[in-house]
C-alpha cells in the first residue's frame, strides 16, 4: 500500500543537512532529483542513478511521472505534484519504478522547490525502504545487545578511551557506566593488568584482525578484596569502507564458572572425539586396519594403550559346530598399540592368539558382555603371554585399566583393554561412558568388516571354482586367460570360458554380472552352466544370447549381464561374434594395425532386448582376439576411450608369447590394484593351418 504524510510550508532543507549526506550515504544511500513547475526532471543525482538505474543523460527533461511512476500510480502522483505546488511538503513510502522496469519501494521527502525559472518546483529526497529496514533492524539488534547482554560489552575509539558501555560491564568494573567515558582502561581500572591489555588492543587496530580469549586477572572497585579473572575479546570496529573506527571488546567473568567451563572444554572434547570416530573407524573393510583405527583412536587421547582382541570363533569363516568347539574360548589379536615400542609390550602383536585365562575378568567380560574396571591385581592378565615375566616392569608402571567387550547385532565379538600409566590420572566415569561408546561404535565397524571379509572369501572360492584354471588345447587357437578380483571391492560376476564344439570349432565366451559378492557369482556360475549347456547343441551366437537374456530375465527383475560369445572355425579361417551390451574385442594382425569390433553391440542380458547380431570377423594366421571385461578399461581416474587407446597400444607387437602378452595388458592397464573385477581372454590363431578333426 502507498503511505504518504503532508506538512504545509516545511522550508527547503538546510545547506548543513545536504552536505552532511556525504557522510550518511556510507550508511543509506540517498537519491536526490529535482523537477520544475512542468514536472519535467532537471537534476539527478548520482546516488538515484545507483538506486534506480537511469543515468542523467537519459533522463533530465523528461517528464519525471511518465518515466518514474508505475502507471497504476499516475492519480496519486498527479495530487502529490499538486499539493506540493501549493506549498505542502510530502512524506511517505511510495513505489518508483527502475530502469529495467520493476518497483522500487522507497521512503520519500517531497518538497517544494523553485525551478529555473523561479517557479515552484520539487526536490525529491529518497531512500530504498529496504535499506531503511535494514537499518532499523541493525540498531535495534546493537541496542539491544548493549542494554540487555550479560556478556560485558564496551566500544573503544582508535585512542582506546571508551566510548560506550554496557550495564554489565560497569557493573564487572565496578564504576558507572558514565564515568567510563572518554577515559582508558588504565585510568577506570587501574588493578587489573590494563596495560597489557592496551596493549593488545593496539594491535587489533594495527592488524586489523580480532584477538579472542585474552585473560584479565586482577581487582576491581566490585570486589577489592579478591582478584577475579575474565576472559577478553577484541575485534577492529570498521566502517563500510573498511576505515577503522575503534574496536568492541567483550568481557565474561569467567571467576566463578572457571571449573564449569573446563568440564564444558572436557565436553566439548569427548564430542569431538566421537565425531573424530565416524570420519576415523571403518575407513575400509580391511578388518585390521579396522580394529588398528581403533587403537588408534583411543591412545593417545583417552588411554596409554589399547589391546584389540577377537574370538577366534567368530573369525572363522567355518560355522560348523567342530570348528566352533576347536576355536573356543581362544582369543586372536588383531591390534596393539603400547607407549613405547621399545618396551617388551612389543612382543604383543597382531596375529597372537590365546586361550583366555580361566576365573579371570578376561572370561567374565567375553561371558557376561559387560565392560569392567580392573583392580591393580587383575592388570596382569592383560598380559596373556608365555613370556609375561619379562613384562613385570611395565605391568608395575600401570595404573588404571578398563575392559570393553566388543558386541554387534547382539553377539560377543571379543574385547578392547585399555590402560593408563600411574603418572597419569586414572579413568574417571566420564572417561570410562566415552571410552565404551567409541568401543560399541566400533564393534560394529568390526562386525562389518568380518563378514565382509568372510563373504568376500566365500566369493571368491566361489568365482574361483566356477572359472577356467586351465584352458583345454583347441584346434588352431592359442589361448590364456587372466581373472582379478577387486582390490576394494567384493567379488564380481566377471567370468571367461573356452568350450571346444563340434566340427573343430570353439566357442569363446566372457561376461560381467551386474553386482559383487557371492550373489553375482552365483549368478555367474548359472550363466557358465548356461552357455556350456547350450553350446554343445551347437546353438549360433545370436540365438546363444536370446537364450541368454531369458535365463537372466528369469533370475529376477534386478538382474542384469553382459556378454561376449564368440564361435571360431579354422576352416573358415575367421570367428562369428555377438554382443550383449559388452565391450568390443580388439583384433590385432601381425602386422601391427588393431581395431576394436564395429558390430552392433547389442542390448545386456536381462532387459529383454531379443536384437542380437553377429559379426564375422576374419583371423587370418597369427592374429589375436582379444576379449575383456570393462574393469580393464575403465576407471576412475581414466575414461573409456583412453582406456581403449591404451589397450591397443599394448597388444602391439601381437606375435610376443601369449602369456607374456597378457601379463603386459594387465600390467599396462592396471598399474595399481583393480578398482572392478578384471577378466581377458586372449585367443591367437596359429600361423600354419591345421586340418581340424571331425568327431
Amino acid at each position: 500500500m502507498d503511505t504518504y504524510q503532508s506538512t504545509s510550508k516545511v522550508p527547503d532543507p538546510p545547506a548543513a543537512a545536504v552536505g552532511y549526506a556525504g557522510v550518511l550515504r556510507e550508511l543509506l544511500p540517498i537519491a536526490l532529483w529535482r523537477e520544475d513547475a512542468d514536472g519535467r526532471v532537471v537534476e539527478w543525482s548520482l546516488a538515484a542513478q545507483d538506486l534506480l538505474g537511469h543515468r542523467p543523460e537519459d533522463i533530465l527533461g523528461r517528464p519525471g511521472t511518465a518515466v518514474l511512476v508505475p502507471e497504476a500510480n499516475r492519480e496519486l502522483a498527479d495530487d502529490l505534484t499538486r499539493r506540493v505546488q501549493a506549498g505542502e511538503t510530502v512524506v511517505g513510502t511510495l513505489p518508483v519504478r527502475h530502469r529495467d522496469g520493476h518497483r522500487v519501494a522507497m521512503e520519500m521527502w517531497i518538497v517544494p522547490a523553485a525551478d529555473p525559472q523561479g517557479r515552484t518546483g520539487a526536490m525529491l529526497i529518497a531512500v530504498e525502504t529496504s535499506e531503511v529496514l535494514r537499518m532499523r533492524d541493525s540498531l535495534a539488534a546493537l541496542q539491544s545487545l548493549f542494554t540487555q547482554s550479560p556478556i560485558g560489552l564496551a566500544t573503544l575509539g582508535p585512542d582506546l578511551r571508551f566510548l560506550r558501555v554496557n550495564d554489565a560491564l560497569a557493573r564487572m568494573n565496578g564504576v558507572p557506566a558514565a564515568e567510563h567515558l572518554g577515559r582508558r582502561l588504565t585510568e577506570v581500572v587501574p588493578g587489573v593488568n590494563a596495560t597489557a591489555l592496551e596493549d593488545t588492543m593496539r594491535q587489533v587496530l594495527e592488524q586489523g584482525t580480532a584477538v579472542v580469549d585474552v585473560r584479565r586477572t586482577g581487582r576491581t572497585p566490585a570486589d577489592p578484596d579478591h582478584d577475579r579473572t575474565w576472559s577478553c575479546s577484541y575485534a577492529p570496529l570498521l566502517d563500510g569502507s573498511g576505515r577503522a573506527l575503534g574496536l568492541i571488546a567483550s568481557l565474561i567473568d569467567i571467576t566463578d564458572g572457571q571449573r564449569a567451563l573446563l568440564e564444558a572444554e572436557r565436553a566439548r572434547s569427548r564430542f569431538a572425539l566421537l565425531a573424530e570416530a565416524g570420519t576415523r573407524i571403518g575407513t575400509t573393510l580391511d578388518l585390521g586396519r579396522t580394529a588398528q583405527e581403533i587403537a588408534d583412536l583411543l591412545v593417545p587421547q583417552l588411554a596409554d594403550s589399547a589391546d584389540v582382541q577377537l574370538l577366534e570363533a567368530v573369525l572363522d569363516p567355518d560355522e560348523t559346530a567342530v570348528a566352533a568347539a576347536s576355536t573356543h574360548g581362544v582369543l586372536r589379536r588383531l591390534a596393539a598399540t603400547f607407549p613405547d615400542p621399545t618396551a617388551p609390550t612389543s612382543r604383543l602383536a597382531p596375529g597372537q592368539t590365546f586361550q583366555i585365562p580361566a576365573g579371570t575378568v578376561y572370561e567374565r567380560v567375553i561371558a557376561e558382555g559387560v565392560p569392567m574396571n580392573l583392580y591393580v591385581s587383575d592388570i596382569p592378565a592383560l598380559i596373556t603371554d608365555p613370556r609375561a615375566d619379562a613384562l613385570r616392569d611395565y605391568l608395575a608402571t600401570l595404573g588404571s585399566a578398563r575392559m570393553v567387550p566388543l558386541v554387534a547385532r547382539g553377539k560377543v565379538l571379543g574385547a578392547v583393554a585399555v590402560t593408563r600409566l600411574r603418572s597419569r590420572e586414572p579413568f574417571d566415569a566420564q572417561d570410562c561412558v566415552l571410552i565404551d561408546e567409541l568401543v560399541a561404535r566400533a564393534a560394529l565397524n568390526i562386525d562389518n568388516a568380518r563378514m565382509y571379509t568372510s563373504q568376500r572369501q566365500a566369493a571368491l572360492t566361489l568365482q574361483r571354482s566356477l572359472t577356467n584354471s586351465a584352458l583345454p588345447e583347441v584346434p588352431g587357437l592359442e589361448l590364456t586367460g587372466r581373472y582379478l578380483p577387486a582390490s576394494d571391492h567384493d567379488v564380481g560376476g566377471d567370468w571367461f570360458d573356452v568350450i571346444q564344439l563340434p566340427r573343430g570349432r570353439t566357442g569363446l565366451v566372457i561376461g560381467d554380472v551386474m553386482g559383487h559378492g557371492i550373489h553375482a557369482a552365483a549368478v555367474m556360475g548359472q550363466l557358465r552352466t548356461a552357455v556350456r549347456t547350450l553350446a554343445r547343441h551347437d546353438v549360433p551366437p545370436a540365438r546363444m544370447l536370446r537364450s541368454l537374456d531369458a535365463v537372466v530375465a528369469d533370475l529376477g527383475e534386478d538382474e542384469m549381464a553382459t556378454c561376449v560369445y564368440a564361435v571360431h572355425d579354422p576352416v573358415a579361417g575367421g570367428c562369428v561374434v555377438a554382443r550383449a551390451g559388452h565391450p568390443p574385442p580388439a583384433v590385432a594382425t601381425p602386422d601391427g594395425r588393431v581395431a576394436f569390433l564395429q558390430g552392433p553391440p547389442g542390448p545386456p542380458l536381462g532387459t529383454g532386448g531379443r536384437e542380437f547380431r553377429t559379426e564375422e570377423v576374419p583371423l587370418p594366421p597369427g592374429t589375436l582376439l582379444a576379449l575383456y571385461t570393462d574393469g580393464l578399461i575403465e576407471c576412475r581416474h581414466r575414461d573409456l576411450d583412453e582406456g581403449m587407446d591404451r589397450l591397443a597400444r599394448t597388444l602391439r607387437p601381437a606375435d610376443r608369447p601369449l602369456e607374456e602378452l597378457c601379463d603386459a595388458v594387465l600390467a599396462r592397464l592396471l598399474p595399481d590394484a583393480p578398482q572392478d573385477d578384471v577378466a581377458v581372454l586372449l585367443a591367437r590363431t596359429a600361423r600354419t593351418a591345421r586340418t581340424p578333426r571331425t568327431p
